[in-house]
């Protein structure tokens, strides 16, 4: 159908909202059928659901918008691997104009736009979500000049949809997840809470949305945020009298000291002196089209800061991303960077290089004079895989991401942490210690305001973000085993022998625990480690996934069923089954270790769980996810503890 008819006949009807509702899907409740009484607009908002129109199935995304038609059968049910699922369910009905008209009726009979079923996902999906968000606010007032207002938002909204649809076949439109984004990252990049956010509308766990966005950018989510800050930083330079401060909020700082760091870092010269270098040229190049609406050369009379506004210039209409790969963006960058590198052609950035090198000889001379009479330096040399990095001797501000149990261990109390979750084994020793956020995601205004002089971070990306504020150590946490990971702490803190005497101690307490367990014939019997339980089980079968399994399968060297054991002992990244009950008997060792948590899928009526040996006879022992999510050394410890106590409990039934 034409989308001219379709507007004609859009323009031409009378439309009216009958109902505005939010359907949210979860561990509750996760499932929604309904016969729908009249046309509907669904807004996806966050997670993913398996949708079923009539006979026709298919996988929501978030932001898509669904148009479907009265009288279908609609069923949504909960994806359990994305989390939750939620949605604004706009319904509406339409009527002829009277009197009634030839041509309409024409039109209605090649084809009835609310009839029609159809999806995309829009260009611009927050800002549709926050107006269908804010016609639901004025629905649920029931206020007559807020429901007036509810008319004038559905119409802005039909617009919006029916101006995109030119570009979509009809049906359901599939958008790559990645490609959702980097457009929600275009539009929230002051937002510091952002990727968090966007991990969560997507049904993702921010380690698998940077594994899946590098893998089809290039770059992580944190690299390509920072990017775009620096575009829009590069833009209010060049175009605004705005000082260093504003532009730092502007674009998600806080301050404008950490701003300033990084637009040097990745620019290559200083905010103030590129925007002294500003020449007429460098106004009327434009960044590369696949970053085209962070456009450096506009006129300043089209630059305000505010966050609505997302520096969208009139006349212009912002294109959808339709296809982006590696290269591609790899390219746009590499040409960004040297568009703004090219203002700067005569401005030395070695400097500091120069300095060392003049400097280096009179201090190596000093050191060559007289050894012994040379006080102990108060820093030290480490060898990392990030290369050679100084530290203080005996650090005072310590800010630790993840290993927080192998640092308390040692006997440092941090002056910041990532998140700790409920549960955890140290939770209450750093109950009163300044939380950083996601250890994947910290905040560096944060950490910066702690002013540290040594951080610990356990991935590259952190590395990146926080190496700039203080020395910082990076631990390949998932490539070092305890004692070697401890190890590294030790000469990190300058806790060597704490190190060495901690590992030795937490050995020694692992051989009393399986003469225990032998004594009390369990150490031969097989375990299973679950997680879940709606739909399907998770069985873990790795040594390294966290709720216990290094414990039981390295340490303890217990084994798993047979249908477990070669993965157990093969195996090197983390990983989980998913079983269907039906089968689960197979994968259910002698003992079974169940993750506990709020909102867990409560099992006591389920038949075929409780059929199963180990539950039926008692053997069943819950383990709180907590405690066992993580794998330092005093995290292990107590796990340690729980579990030889447990297991020994069931002998006692």
């Amino acid at each position: 159908m034409q989308l001219e008819n379709r507007l004609l006949i859009w323009e031409q009807y009378n439309s009216r909202v009958t109902d505005i509702r939010y359907l949210r899907l979860n561990a509750d409740y996760q499932y929604h059928c309904s016969v729908l009484p009249s046309s509907v607009f669904l807004f996806a908002e966050q997670g993913s659901a398996s949708v079923t129109i009539d006979d026709k199935q298919f996988y929501s995304s978030p932001f898509h918008v669904l148009h479907l038609c009265k009288g279908s059968r609609l069923q949504l049910e909960r994806r359990s691997e994305c989390g939750e699922f939620s949605c604004y369910m706009v319904y509406y009905k339409a009527s002829a104009p009277f009197p009634p008209r030839r041509y309409l009726a024409e039109l209605m009979k090649r084809g009835n736009p609310f009839s029609l079923q159809y999806g995309l996902v829009p260009v611009s999906p927050s800002e549709m979500l926050g107006r269908v968000e804010e016609m639901r606010r004025s629905w649920d007032s029931g206020l007559m000049l807020e429901r007036f207002r509810v008319k004038g938002l559905f119409y802005t909204t039909v617009y919006e949809v029916l101006s995109q649809l030119e570009s979509v076949d009809e049906g359901i439109s599939h958008v790559d997840p990645v490609a959702l984004a980097v457009r929600y990252l275009n539009d929230h990049y002051k937002d510091n809470a952002g990727i968090q956010n966007l991990a969560r509308r997507l049904g993702w766990s921010p380690r698998h949305l940077t594994r899946r966005f590098k893998e089809t950018m290039g770059l992580s989510p944190v690299e390509y945020l920072t990017w775009i800050r620096m575009a829009h930083a590069g833009k209010l330079l060049l175009h605004s009298g705005f000082g260093l401060q504003a532009i730092a909020e502007a674009i998600g700082y806080s301050d404008s000291y950490h701003f300033a760091k990084m637009f040097k870092k990745h620019v290559g010269i200083a905010p103030m002196r590129f925007r002294k270098a500003n020449n007429e040229s460098l106004l009327r190049l434009k960044m590369p089209s696949l970053l085209s609406h962070y456009d450096i050369a506009v006129n300043s009379k089209d630059l305000y800061i505010g966050y609505d506004n997302h520096y969208q210039y009139k006349g212009e209409k912002m294109k959808s991303m339709k296809v982006m790969n590696k290269s591609s963006i790899m390219l746009a960058l590499m040409i960004s960077l040297t568009l703004l590198l090219g203002a700067c052609s005569g401005v030395s950035t070695n400097g500091a290089a120069g300095n060392s090198s003049s400097t280096a000889p009179a201090q190596t001379a000093a050191a060559i004079a007289d050894p012994a009479a040379q006080p102990e330096s108060a820093t030290r040399v480490i060898k990392t895989v990030k290369g050679d990095v100084e530290v203080p001797r005996n650090p005072e501000r310590v800010v630790v991401l993840y290993l927080l149990g192998d640092v308390l261990s040692l006997g440092i109390v941090p002056v910041g942490v990532s998140s700790v979750y409920e549960g955890a084994a140290f939770q209450d020793r750093l109950s009163d210690i300044q939380s950083l956020g996601e250890w994947f995601e910290p905040s560096p205004e944060a950490v910066l305001a702690l002013a540290p002089d040594l951080i610990i971070v356990p991935s590259e990306e952190t590395y990146d973000m926080l190496k700039d504020i203080a020395p910082t150590v990076y631990l390949p946490y998932f490539e070092m085993s305890t004692e070697e990971r401890l190890s590294m702490l030790g000469e990190v803190l300058s806790r060597e022998g704490e190190s060495k005497a901690l590992m030795e101690n937490f050995l020694a307490k692992v051989e009393e625990s399986k003469i225990k367990l032998k004594e009390a014939g369990i150490l031969d019997k097989t375990v299973s480690i679950m997680e879940g339980g709606k739909g399907n089980m998770a069985v873990v079968d790795t040594i390294n996934y966290g709720r216990g399994s290094q414990i039981i399968y390295e340490y303890l060297g217990m084994k798993g069923p047979e249908k477990l054991q070669h993965n157990i002992e093969t195996l090197e990244a983390a990983n989980a089954q998913s079983i269907s009950f039906e089968v689960l008997h197979e994968y259910a060792g002698d003992y079974i270790f169940r993750s506990s948590y709020d909102g867990m899928v409560d099992l006591s009526d389920h038949t075929i769980w409780n059929n199963i040996p180990a539950v039926k006879e008692g053997r069943l022992i819950e383990i709180s996810f907590g405690l066992s999510y993580y794998n330092d050394i005093y995290s292990l410890d107590k796990q340690l503890d729980f579990i030889v106590e447990s297991l020994l409990a069931t002998q006692e039934q």
